[in-house]
């Protein structure tokens, strides 16, 4: 029953980001505009809806795949725990975009990604069990390549990256400091 649970909000979570961009992609993506824009009132909106945002296809789908990787296993902790780190990156992350970030709009699921994969590496210096630290091992392994995230390019929103990437290891303390020996 844990393991259905776990695919179905995973699971849920992808498809909402594609129907999501089914329908922006539909409207000529007017739904970009509800992303973060940094030290606007109205882009705290976006704090909440720009993991949901991607400006293509192409930017969903490579943002797919990570997620559906590093959800599945952020969620080997139960499904609350996941939906409580998620929750945790996306309204910490979003919150530090909001505050520093370039006076552009930032959208896509990256920062989110970056906070999930950090919370897989900082899990393992706080539980400091065998499990995390060979989760750890394969999201570092596999992902290596996220590192080049934190340079910036143009049109990549490199803050969400580092922002995620702060709040992941954050929820990780949060979560499970005084846990390790």
């Amino acid at each position: 029953m844990a393991l259905s649970t776990r695919l179905r909000v995973i699971l849920g979570l992808a498809l909402l980001m594609l129907a999501v961009q089914l329908y922006n992609a539909a409207s000529g993506y007017s739904l970009v505009g509800h992303g973060i824009l940094p030290r606007h009132l109205w882009g705290l909106q976006g704090i909440v809806f720009a993991p949901f945002l991607h400006g293509s296809m192409a930017h969903l789908l490579s943002n797919l795949v990570p997620f559906l990787v590093l959800s599945w296993l952020v969620a080997t902790e139960g499904v609350g725990r996941y939906l409580r780190v998620v929750l945790l990156v996306c309204l910490v992350g979003g919150g530090l975009v909001w505050l520093v970030g370039r006076s552009s709009l930032h959208v896509g699921a990256s920062g989110l990604i970056f906070g999930l994969w950090t919370y897989l590496l900082a899990r393992a210096w706080y539980q400091r069990s065998l499990a995390s630290l060979g989760l750890a091992l394969i999201a570092l392994v596999a992902y290596s390549g996220m590192l080049a995230g934190f340079v910036p390019v143009p049109g990549v929103s490199f803050e969400s990256h580092i922002a995620g990437a702060f709040a992941g290891i954050l929820a990780a303390r949060w979560l499970h400091a005084g846990q390790g020996t």
